[in-house]
């Protein structure tokens, strides 16, 4: 099981973006690489750190974050950052620790050893609407997108400002010694490499624009606001960096007969006043298509009948929610002559005169009920 984000920077629940800021510091400090040469558990702490901040420190995942757990950011690619590259780590630092904080260290700004930034492409971003019954299931879309990859017979060559490293050092002497700072190459952007030749419909990055279908697998539960990652569908980076993702918004379509609560399902039903006091049976939607309900004799208004497991599958994997039907005796407003002579005729009958029983719950008990 994953830790707790904020048990990972070692701050509180409501820490401010300061706070977090600061903790993060402090961890990537203590586990950075460069520190604790061959210590692969350091590492793993470092990019488990890393993807805390990602997540933290940005005010829409940290409120998804906090309403969903790390729930929020599975699913195909990962709601979220997901595993996170060495190269995403430290392009962090420019915000935490400055452009000196990788030269500092010697590791260089693109990872370990020193070896050359990958430039990361822009992402896209796109909306997908699904009915309530792809949300109840899961399912799979197949959605067209127009994304910017590397155009065919695209050379590069080495930077020459950086020598192909991405990267430009330099060395300051300070009151505490010689101290090295590398920053990101400004001629290549960090890739070490610049575009040499291109065909005529590639940019001046050497891209151009395809359309291109890609599969989404969408899980079971998800909600409108949720957004998926599907990582490397995005716009590619020049120089054969590394593919930006496509971040998919999550929108459900409003269903006729159905309102969603959590991870539950409610259906108002309505029959007639014969229907109530002889009993039937009715046909109701679910999100599995329609099913028959028995109705014993006698039923009250305001009855909730509760069909187990045909609600919502749970996006956390806590199982089915269900579906409540709550039942609405229908009074007619007009009446024929002969309708009204009965029940004119009924309201002397002692069979008419309501007797709740200590079963008939009251409307505040099947409130409670219906959260339990």
């Amino acid at each position: 099981m994953k830790q707790d984000f904020y048990e990972v920077l070692g701050v509180a629940k409501g820490a401010s973006a300061g706070e977090i800021k600061k903790a993060y510091r402090k961890k990537a400090i203590e586990f950075h690489p460069d520190r604790n040469p061959g210590d692969s558990a350091a590492e793993e702490n470092f990019k488990i750190a890393a993807e805390a901040y990602e997540v933290l420190s940005d005010p829409e995942k940290r409120e998804r974050y906090d309403r969903f757990g790390h729930a929020a950011f599975e699913g195909n690619g990962g709601f979220g950052s997901g595993s996170m590259n060495m190269e995403d780590i430290f392009s962090q630092f420019g915000d935490i620790f400055g452009g000196a904080f990788g030269g500092a260290f010697g590791g260089g700004f693109g990872g370990f050893g020193g070896g050359q930034a990958r430039v990361k492409g822009s992402n896209l971003r796109i909306r997908v609407n699904l009915s309530l019954e792809e949300v109840a299931h899961g399912v799979e879309k197949k959605v067209k997108v127009k994304r910017k990859v590397q155009a065919p017979g695209v050379t590069y060559k080495t930077c020459t400002a950086c020598g192909g490293s991405g990267q430009v050092t330099r060395v300051t002497n300070t009151i505490l010694g010689r101290m090295q700072t590398a920053t990101a190459c400004s001629t290549c952007g960090g890739a070490g490499q610049v575009l040499d030749k291109k065909p005529a419909e590639a940019d001046a990055h050497g891209l151009k624009v395809q359309e291109e279908t890609v599969s989404i697998k969408i899980p079971a539960g998800v909600e409108s606001g949720m957004q998926l990652k599907v990582s490397g569908k995005g716009n590619d980076a020049p120089g054969n960096g590394i593919p930006g993702d496509l971040l998919v918004a999550i929108e459900t379509k409003e269903h006729p007969t159905l309102k969603r609560e959590g991870d539950n399902l409610h259906y108002d039903l309505y029959i007639s006043i014969p229907d109530a006091v002889l009993g039937t049976s009715k046909e109701i939607d679910t999100v599995s298509g329609k099913v028959r309900i028995k109705l014993e004799p006698g039923l009250q208004s305001g009855k909730i009948l509760r069909l187990r497991n045909k609600g919502i599958q749970s996006i956390n994997g806590y199982g089915t929610g269900d579906l409540l039907v709550h039942v609405n005796v229908w009074t007619p407003k007009e009446l024929s002559k002969e309708q009204r002579e009965f029940f004119e005729r009924m309201q002397t009958d002692e069979k008419f005169d309501p007797k709740p029983e200590k079963s008939d719950k009251s409307f505040f008990e099947k409130v409670k009920d219906m959260f339990s």
